[in-house]
């Protein structure tokens, strides 16, 4: 990949000035003095006893013990890239930051995905939210933009965070399981935090398993502020929504591939993006007059509700796109340093209990983990701005600062630097009202619990809905604790009565009316406050929250498997291929062995997997290739079994597969002859038979085939 023709306007070049290929190089210490030997450390002979002044090996080895820093203790495990970000509507009626003023502007952007509760090793593919956070790196300061792909949270105020974190962390006594919530702690937190109902119907769903970070939505959770040039402000939720769609992989299938390849997600982000298939995602907000705060039946400060699209339109402003990949995971990836008060003018903070404890609780975790005030000073956390202070000094400082001032004001240096004028770029907070006594309390308007957690089940199909109540049982399942499992359908009785019975009769526990549905909140409260069981969504249903109702136009980067052996009909496979990748899809062929294959007309083939070392559970769709003589070999008694139980596999999952000529005997042998079916994920060979299989592979998958689970074993 060109490198070069992808430095944004130039301004990259200035992140990547400590980078190295290594190439061409003498080995030197860190003091790049040259290294004669690598091999050896310095000893009295040759059977003698090391020497202390072996400086060489105490520097190597000083560095080698402190390669791992803390892991974070949320979002460990993490994927990220470089991109651009360009606007293509100018939103400067609404805010006065620069880089969302100017049509056609385009931002340099780094990206991290991550998981929230597993560990660094933990698996891609658990039940778990994903970290969706952006760094801009503005003409203006860094601004980083710190979201989720769910655009709610668990808990409402900054001060449970700690609770949360420690209930989904593995339990203390015996440290399981890893990146799970399917455990005792997790839902006795829970059932007792009926705040957390709207997200878990979220985590419960599919969203919570995507099929790659290129499928998944991002949003910034919190209501923010965007303030213009005259001062006028208004209320702004962010949301990024991909190209591709928003799609997810089966519970069974993340099961599995978990035990396959664990890297799934970050192998599927790097591979993107070294084969140019660069994600993107239109950049979106959601604006409300400061005006109309008060317009809703919910408040805008709650960071478990969201603003149903049907109330305010998602506005696409911009584009993001990824374009290449780290040059070193733990130099960027690791050590880049997010933070939602790194703010650029233009952009301000709500009231938002829990956005206000992130703005502490960011900067302690960077101190923690990159162990000084300056980590800043990182490459990959470096402002394309100039840095201009009198901050001195501290752990691993780089910056050096000329003269003897550091403080303000002075005369001595002139009274630089100086402070910024408002029509300078100046950063001002904004001019807000203040006043009231100090209280810890909640918000009356906060206690809606459950309206929204019904409008995020009412939304979701029919197939969805299953899966969010499978998704309940099997973690219920997990409870150990009978109360548990009981207090946590009571609250699903809020939400939807047949929901609560189904689950309840697979946990073995009877639903039950709970006396305090609201958990947390103080015996003491309002009781015309706790009435939240009681109130429906104003709102019946959203589109915009059911993933049926996502982009699915298109097969750009679905991997495709061609399942072949000796005598495959050359013809057949090079023009669905090339039709395929045409398409933007990927195509992989399996065989017996890795060893090539001979098709018919004697061309070979390469084989990049074997079928006994794939899953069907890493390719969108299959190809059983035409070919008699391929087909007979696939059919072989050592092979039958596999290749039957490959397809059945891919078939329970409703994923698209044809059926090339000359292989009824393959079709007959799988589960999928035994339906008499009529549907779009099924293709045999025939006329328009690759279009039909183009156009299923399009539609992600065809859900409907769950209705008969007996037929799918």
């Amino acid at each position: 990949m060109d490198k070069k023709n992808l430095q944004n306007n130039g301004k990259l070049d200035q992140l990547q000035d400590h980078t190295t290929d290594n190439q061409d190089t003498k080995l030197t210490t860190n003091q790049g003095l040259k290294v004669n030997n690598n091999q050896d450390s310095l000893k009295t002979d040759e059977r003698g006893a090391t020497l202390l002044e072996d400086f060489i090996l105490r520097e190597k080895i000083t560095h080698f013990d402190h390669e791992r820093i803390p892991e974070r203790i949320v979002h460990a495990r993490g994927s990220g890239a470089h991109g651009v970000f360009k606007l293509n509507k100018s939103l400067a009626k609404y805010t006065k930051a620069k880089f969302l003023n100017e049509v056609g502007k385009e931002t340099p952007v780094f990206v991290r995905f991550s998981t929230v509760a597993g560990g660094a090793g933990s698996t891609d593919l658990a039940r778990d939210v994903r970290g969706f956070a952006v760094k801009f790196y503005t003409e203006e300061g860094n601004y980083d933009l710190v979201g989720n792909n769910i655009p709610v949270f668990f808990i409402q105020d900054a001060m449970k965070f700690p609770d949360l974190v420690h209930a989904v962390k593995p339990e203390p006594d015996n440290a399981i399981p890893q990146a799970a919530s399917a455990h005792d702690t997790f839902w006795d937190f829970i059932s007792l935090m009926p705040e957390s109902m709207h997200m878990i119907m979220w985590a419960m769903s599919d969203r919570a398993i995507p099929r790659s970070y290129r499928m998944m939505e991002g949003f910034g959770v919190h209501s923010f502020k965007f303030v213009n040039s005259d001062g006028a402000v208004h209320f702004v939720k962010f949301h990024f929504k991909p190209k591709l769609g928003v799609h997810s992989v089966a519970w069974t299938e993340a099961q599995k591939i978990s035990g396959t390849d664990p890297d799934f997600h970050r192998r599927d982000l790097w591979e993107s993006i070294e084969n140019g298939a660069f994600p993107e995602w239109d950049f979106g907000v959601q604006i409300v007059p400061e005006e109309n705060e008060f317009d809703f039946d919910f408040d805008l400060l709650d960071p478990t509700k969201i603003i149903p699209e049907e109330l305010v339109p998602v506005e696409l402003v911009g584009t993001l796109t990824l374009n290449r990949n780290p040059d070193n995971f733990f130099a960027e990836t690791e050590q880049v340093a997010f933070h939602p008060g790194h703010l650029v003018p233009g952009i301000d903070f709500s009231n938002d209990p829990l956005l206000q404890g992130r703005l502490f609780s960011y900067t302690d975790t960077q101190l923690s983990r990159l162990g000084s005030p300056n980590f800043h000073e990182i490459p990959i956390n470096r402002s394309i701005n100039e840095v201009h202070n009198n901050q001195r000094d501290g752990h691993m400082r780089q910056q050096i600062v000329k003269g003897k001032v550091s403080y303000e004001p002075n005369s001595i240096g002139g009274g630089c630097p100086f402070q910024a004028m408002m029509k300078d770029g100046g950063f001002t907070t904004n001019n807000e009202r203040v006043n009231g006594q100090k209280i810890r309390a909640r918000s009356k308007s906060f206690v809606d619990h459950y309206s929204q957690a019904k409008l995020f089940f009412n939304s979701q199909s029919e197939p969805e809905k299953t899966h969010l109540q499978n998704a309940l049982v099997f973690e219920l399942s997990k409870v150990t604790i009978p109360e548990i499992r009981e207090r946590v359908v009571g609250q699903l009785n809020f939400i939807d009565k047949n929901l609560a019975s189904h689950v309840a009769e697979k946990v073995g526990v009877k639903v039950k009316k709970l006396n305090n549905p609201n958990g947390s909140i103080p015996a003491d409260a309002d009781p015309a406050s706790l009435q939240s069981e009681e109130r429906e969504p104003s709102t019946k249903s959203s589109e915009a929250l059911s993933m049926e109702n996502t982009v699915k136009d298109t097969i750009e980067s679905r991997i495709i498997g061609f399942i072949m052996a000796n005598g495959v009909n050359t013809q057949a496979v090079k023009s669905l291929k090339n039709k395929l990748e045409s398409k933007g899809a990927v195509v992989q062929f399996i065989a017996p062995s890795v060893a090539p294959v001979v098709a018919d007309d004697k061309t070979s083939f390469e084989p990049k997997h074997s079928i006994s070392s794939v899953a069907s559970v890493s390719f969108d769709a299959l190809f059983i290739c035409s070919g008699e003589k391929s087909a007979q070999q696939l059919m072989q008694p050592d092979l039958k079994p596999i290749l039957t139980e490959f397809i059945n596999e891919a078939y329970k999952h409703c994923k698209a597969i044809y059926f090339g000529k000359d292989t009824d005997d393959i079709y007959n042998a799988t589960n999928i002859a035994k339906k008499k079916h009529e549907d779009r994920a099924i293709v045999n060979s025939g006329k328009d038979s690759d279009d039909q299989f183009i156009s299923a592979i399009a539609a992600h998958r065809v859900w409907d085939l769950e209705k008969d689970r007996n037929s799918m074993a």
